[in-house]
């Protein structure tokens, strides 16, 4: 069962479902994507590789999503990194920050708030067909005449999704609060940290174009761009999954700091 963590007061309080599994650091820290859940491949996956290395996990669902309280259409890129702030905050040691499709644009939001804090326990970035500045460059952009009519009159567009039958609810809401956010501008973006990119070649969601701009930005730090050819914006097929738990053990190796040798005699 998850456990409850309250984030927000007064009319903004919600309660946010984690699941935790102790274990070793770094712990895997997992950020999901726009409508996915905790439970899903991906992130059972993490869990099951933390499992199989003694490593701490940590997943939650943000507000509107799974098992969290709040409404979905209440949701901005605001509330859900204060949300994830929340749940990261309740951790402890160092964390490799694995963040799918939005959740990739949040893991880079959450590790720049933390930098800024003093907190530098973020030892690497994994994002998966990171959706970067996503509500701007991916949503908005995208909108049809007939579908920025229907954000003016009502302040809300549901586009079809290819992995759901309901349509995906966007709202001016997050429109707007994207902008407070955005990161691809004219300044490179400083992660402090490595950065690995596992990007699909068929991505019709987050475009393979969109990734490379990404790391286009990370100048400042080493920065791993892995392209599947054959896959698409989901990623969870085997032999995808097998790529993502690799390039988290080389993560993990790479933030375990090198045993000091031993003076001989």
């Amino acid at each position: 069962m998850p456990e409850m963590l309250a984030v927000g007061s007064g009319s903004a309080a919600r309660q946010i479902a984690v699941l935790r599994r102790p274990g070793q650091a770094p712990g895997l820290f997992w950020m999901g994507g726009y409508r996915s859940e905790m439970t899903g491949a991906k992130a059972t996956a993490i869990d099951a590789h933390g499992t199989a290395h003694g490593l701490a996990v940590t997943r939650f669902d943000y507000s509107g999503h799974g098992q969290s309280g709040g409404d979905f259409l209440d949701g901005t890129i605001s509330r859900w990194l204060e949300e994830s702030l929340a749940v990261f905050a309740s951790c402890s040691g160092p964390q490799v920050v694995i963040g799918s499709s939005m959740g990739g644009w949040l893991a880079l939001l959450l590790n720049r708030a933390l930098r800024r804090a003093g907190d530098d326990r973020v030892k690497a970035l994994i994002l998966i067909a990171p959706a970067v500045d996503m509500t701007q460059a991916l949503m908005e952009a995208s909108f049809s005449a007939g579908e920025r009519q229907a954000m003016a009159e009502t302040g809300l567009v549901e586009q079809p999704s290819d992995y759901s039958d309901q349509p995906y609810p966007i709202t001016r809401a997050l429109i707007e609060d994207g902008r407070q956010h955005l990161l691809l501008g004219e300044r490179g973006i400083d992660a402090g940290c490595p950065v690995t990119i596992l990007q699909g070649g068929r991505d019709t969601d987050v475009p393979q174009a969109h990734a490379l701009r990404l790391a286009q930005h990370l100048l400042t730090d080493p920065v791993t761009v892995t392209l599947i050819p054959d896959g698409d914006h989901r990623l969870s097929r085997p032999a995808d999954l097998e790529l993502l738990q690799a390039a988290i053990s080389r993560a993990v190796a790479d933030a375990v700091p090198a045993q000091a040798e031993l003076p001989l005699g």
